[in-house]
């Protein structure tokens, strides 16, 4: 909302001395979000007056229309003669008034004006334009032709109102009165301590018998219309300059004189309005529901199929307009062709979830029902009406009819019982009563009682409902600036979770091993199950589908961290670099087997485990993911040495790190799931209370997907499940113990059948060495058909032991590795090499 400061001083008497600036500090200190305060006519100097073209001469010769004027500036230049003045535009003939600017001015943008020779001919000053005074969209695009009735050389600075302060405040949608001058103004007024000039308070004629016919068949939608009839407009009629510049610093382009008014009155009072050009109009106006499919031309010139949940204005023809969104073409006040002697003026209250629905449907925002969805004052109507109808008879030399139409739903105030102390237990600040019944009267109230108030809600203000909105505006009037600064007092032994711990360490783990955290918004559409291979039946398939989506192509929560990673992974490659490891370890969101409706927890009181088990329930089951992507080079190639790209063995390595973490034995064998490569995926499960759980998957992924998603070469991903590797856990970490006596190494080479897994040959060994074995690692993997046999594959591995009370024997380490050695022949056939 765009609020000039000179329109805001019409109905507060603010300081001479307050600035744009010192406004805006006093509407934030009452939460109202001041963004800006625009200069208008910033650096701008005269002499810049009125002119009447004399003499028009059209130069030749040149690449565009040029014209050499006179023009009568009055004694503004000193002489009284006629100023000469080279001038390219063509929308002003001899005669009209212009608006000149002379030489030793300075217009906005510091632009100093001088005489100068061009196309042959001295130019002493310029016929100037809307743009070029800074004035904004005034839809002429051109030389500024004044009314006839300026004298020549009065100060257009002063005419045109081209100095001035605007406030641009951005309205929170509960406050839906800040999009009027009145609603500002109330507010300006409160922050100064000063009274308020109400525009709205207006002799409003009583309703009879005489108005225009209407009839409201839905007053659900519309529980308040007001019709007023103007006749003998003059069809010439423009809106005056002090009205289009109004409109101008506001934001908006003035149109026509009817319909400049209504805009003027809705910017002022917060009312939107329409008005209906009376002979277009058929018959009564109604209001109801749209019949499904019916058509409507909107005076945007698009025809609509409209919804039965549409609320529409109707005549006997059919609907006329988008019941407080847009009005229709065929009622529609034409200016072009200057015939309107009639208006029909209507002022009505819709229903905000109404009108906030067709205007989504339709996707048509307008100001009209930027107010109607926020919540429009409907006592203001009649007001409104009677405004419009004011300045139409004032500007356009019209005559009011005598006939006043009002429909209205019978409707009681809402009232709030609040105790007098509320806002000081919220607050933590004691107000005492006198306060709090001083700032709700101010707000608009009407306060009753003395321990106990009863608050009558003033009809402007909606969003009020419970006793928590009265104390915060008796707060935010307060100043939040003088609320203490108190930190909460956690009760002793309460800190961080296990599952909260597991969750960081993990998160510094993957950063210490080269991945940068990627988070990515938890929305996926479903075509990126196909994209990845998944089977009709899998479980990632059911999504919990949003009502409101962000996005329609995206209307999911996601079953998997991939998709996020992966288009995180192919924006950055696409915009040059290639060397990627990124982690996410974030909620997935699945379905449960029974719907349930969640319960409102309260606010007065800690909800019980009961309560709150029960909202659980009715949520999607959200266990925590982590998952990791990599492309490129794994270690960067220079003077050290040769780099590496990064592989499936890096993708297996960062779940081995989660595990370690987690104090977890991961186990790692091959695998075949949705988007990695059959022959280089790695299924990861865990021990959980004696039973094997397979937690997630680890590899390249497909070249197939690397295609359909447009990601480079040989791109590796890990995704497993928090949740159960937490399950899996050993609880937190502890450091190791450092033995101070000497390692014990013996290396075994073990020949085994090709098709034998790494993973089930280190177990073997592993609990086959028993307590002393303190490591053991894979150091090389030979295959021969000739030395070692067809089918037949060697491991090498590394075997440290050592004891925490002695220094081990030689005999000692070779019975340990003898017993792990043999239990792996019994295991998985292992033969000790040569």
């Amino acid at each position: 909302m765009r609020v000039p400061l000179s329109w805001l001083r019409e109905y507060v008497d603010l300081p001479a001395t307050e600035t744009g600036r010192d406004v805006q500090a006093k509407l934030i200190s009452v939460g109202l979000e001041v963004e800006t305060v625009e200069q208008l006519g910033d650096g701008l100097k005269g002499p810049l007056v009125v002119g009447k073209v004399l003499t028009i001469e059209e130069l030749e010769g040149f690449k565009k229309p040029i014209r050499f004027c006179t023009v009568d500036v009055g004694q503004a230049n000193g002489t009284g003669e006629p100023q000469e003045i080279v001038c390219g535009a063509r929308n002003f003939a001899v005669g009209d008034k212009v608006v000149v600017v002379l030489p030793g001015a300075v217009l906005p943008g510091d632009f100093a004006i001088a005489a100068r020779k061009t196309y042959g001919k001295t130019s002493h000053g310029m016929i100037c334009s809307g743009d070029e005074l800074g004035m904004g969209d005034d839809g002429s695009h051109g030389i500024i032709v004044l009314p006839p009735e300026h004298e020549v050389g009065t100060d257009a600075i002063e005419l045109l109102q081209l100095v001035d302060e605007v406030l641009d405040i951005a309205v929170t949608p509960d406050r839906g009165y800040a999009l009027s001058i009145r609603g500002v103004a109330r507010e300006t007024a409160t922050a100064y301590g000063l009274p308020l000039r109400d525009p709205a308070l207006l002799d409003v004629p009583q309703p009879n018998a005489f108005g225009y016919p209407v009839q409201v068949s839905d007053p659900m939608g519309c529980d308040r219309f007001t019709a007023r009839t103007v006749t003998g407009l003059d069809p010439e009629a423009r809106s005056p300059l002090w009205l289009t510049r109004r409109l101008q610093k506001a934001g908006m382009r003035p149109i026509s004189l009817a319909v400049d008014i209504t805009n003027y009155v809705m910017l002022e009072l917060g009312q939107p309005l329409h008005a209906y050009d009376r002979s277009r109009v058929q018959g009564p106006i109604g209001v109801r529901r749209a019949t499904q499919g019916e058509k409507l031309t909107t005076l945007d010139g698009v025809k609509r199929t409209l919804d039965a949940e549409d609320l529409v204005i109707t005549d006997d023809r059919g609907p006329i307009g988008l019941a407080g969104v847009m009005g229709g073409a065929n009622t529609e006040i034409d200016d072009t062709e200057g015939t309107t002697t009639e208006v029909v003026v209507e002022a009505a209250h819709f229903n905000a979830l109404s009108i906030s629905r067709t205007a989504r449907r339709h996707k048509l925002a307008s100001e009209a029902s930027k107010r109607f969805e926020r919540g429009v004052d409907p006592q203001a109507a009649s007001a409104a009406a009677q405004r419009t109808v004011d300045l139409l008879v004032l500007l356009a030399g019209g005559t009011a009819d005598a006939g006043v139409t009002e429909v209205i739903a019978p409707s009681a105030p809402h009232t709030i019982t609040i105790p007098a102390d509320h806002p000081d237990k919220v607050a933590g600040v004691e107000y005492g009563r006198e306060t709090v019944v001083r700032r709700l009267q101010e707000v608009g109230c009407d306060v009753y009682g003395q321990d106990e108030l009863i608050v009558t809600v003033p009809s402007w203000r909606p969003d009020l409902t419970d006793p928590n909105d009265l104390a915060e505006e008796v707060i935010r009037l307060e100043g939040y600036e003088n609320l203490p600064s108190t930190l909460p007092k956690p009760p002793a032994g309460r800190g961080l979770t296990d599952r909260q711990r597991l969750h960081r360490r993990i998160g510094r783990a993957l950063a210490g091993a080269g991945y940068v955290e990627a988070p990515n918004y938890p929305f996926i559409g479903e075509h990126v199950f196909d994209q990845f291979g998944l089977t009709a039946d899998d479980p990632n398939r059911k999504v919990v589908k949003l009502v409101n989506p962000l996005s329609d192509e995206e209307p999911a929560l996601r079953t998997t961290l991939l998709p996020g990673l992966l288009g995180a992974l192919r924006r950055n490659d696409g915009r040059g670099s290639h060397d990627l490891a990124l982690f996410e370890t974030g909620l997935v969101f699945h379905p449960r087997e029974e719907l349930k409706i969640a319960v409102r927890l309260p606010v007065d009181r800690r909800p019980t485990d009961e309560e709150i088990a029960s909202l659980t329930e009715a949520l999607p089951v959200q266990p925590r993911h982590a998952a990791v992507v990599l492309a490129g080079a794994r270690e960067q190639a220079g003077w050290w040495g040769k780099g590496r790209p990064a592989d499936w063995a890096d993708a297996v390595e960062a779940a081995r790190v989660l595990a370690r973490e987690a104090g977890t034995e991961l186990l790692v064998r091959g695998g075949q799931y949705g988007p990695w490569h059959p022959g280089r995926c790695a299924e990861l499960a865990v021990v959980v209370e004696g039973v094997e759980q397979v937690i997630g998957y680890a590899g390249e992924l497909h070249p197939g997907v690397l295609k359909t998603l447009g990601l480079p070469a040989r791109t590796s991903a890990m995704e497993l499940d928090l949740d159960v590797l937490e399950l899996a856990s050993s609880g937190v970490p502890k450091g190791p113990k450092i033995s101070t006596f000497p390692v014990a190494t013996q290396d075994v080479a073990l020949v085994v059948d090709v098709a034998v897994p790494h993973a089930g040959v280190e177990a073997a060994l592993r609990e086959g060495a028993g307590e002393l074995l303190e490591s053991i690692r894979l150091f090389d993997v030979y295959e021969n058909a000739a030395q070692l046999g067809e089918g037949k594959k060697s491991l090498a591995y590394a075997l440290r032991f050592r004891a925490a009370d002695r220094t081990l024997t030689v005999d000692e380490a070779s019975a340990a590795r003898d017993a792990a050695v043999a239990l792996a022949g019994e295991r998985v056939g292992a033969v000790l090499r040569g």
